[in-house]
């Protein structure tokens, strides 16, 4: 589905990734793994048309995408769930969700503020609070469900669980399996390492801006080099 081949993409003279490349596949959980400045939200923005690479290909698809404008990259069918959540606070939970359709035109918008609401029923209990007086967790919530609003075929997380508790992390990948299993693919950005690798089909380890391994995610928890690294010595499992 999503194809990337030599992308680098730099800030000023410091090249953030480096001739990266990563498959995607249709109907896939695909988890990019990596220490902090590793280059993860780079490549996210990167694929959203929100930084421009220097060099590689973006195929979505079948379509050469890098360069696109970000509305454009939304209307093709990809969705992005920014580090931070970026939620508008100002603005009450129904304007932030309106916000993930504004480009839609089609009678379906009000079924899937319901599937939203479905999903999240804490929503919809405080569809009319400000979206700044929601919690870390309902915030995240809020923040998926705006990107759901678009349809997307390819759904981006850029760690969806940063500073969140425990029992509201688990929330949150229970929920991402669940939108993988109704039919969207995903690319999952994500320091929690055990459950990013415990979700996907495949992984991805970014480290100074280059993938240093890839492969199946049960195969990439047994690698001794991400066992020490990421795991604690400890298996992903465990």
């Amino acid at each position: 589905m999503l194809n990337i081949s030599g992308l680098s993409t730099s800030y000023g003279s410091i090249q953030a990734i480096k001739g990266i490349n990563i498959d995607v596949p249709e109907g896939s959980i695909v988890s990019l793994i990596g220490a902090n400045g590793a280059g993860k939200t780079t490549t996210m923005k990167s694929l959203v048309g929100l930084l421009k690479p220097q060099a590689g290909q973006i195929k979505f698809l079948g379509q050469e995408i890098r360069g696109f404008a970000p509305h454009k990259i939304v209307n093709l069918g990809i969705s992005l769930v920014p580090e931070g959540r970026n939620i508008l606070a100002g603005m009450t939970v129904l304007e932030n969700l309106e916000m993930g359709a504004y480009q839609r035109k089609d009678k379906e918008v009000q079924k899937d503020f319901e599937k939203v609401f479905k999903r999240f029923p804490i929503l919809e209990e405080r569809k009319q609070q400000l979206g700044g007086t929601l919690s870390g967790g309902q915030q995240q919530m809020l923040a998926i469900g705006r990107a759901l609003m678009a349809r997307p075929k390819l759904l981006l997380l850029d760690e969806p669980s940063m500073g969140l508790a425990p029992l509201v992390v688990a929330d949150i990948f229970n929920v991402i399996r669940e939108i993988n299993q109704e039919g969207t693919t995903i690319l999952l950005v994500e320091q929690n390492v055990r459950q990013a690798l415990k979700i996907a089909n495949y992984a991805y380890v970014l480290e100074t801006g280059k993938i240093v391994l890839h492969g199946k995610a049960d195969e990439v928890a047994k690698n001794p080099r991400v066992m020490e690294a990421y795991l604690g010595g400890a298996k992903a499992g465990a």
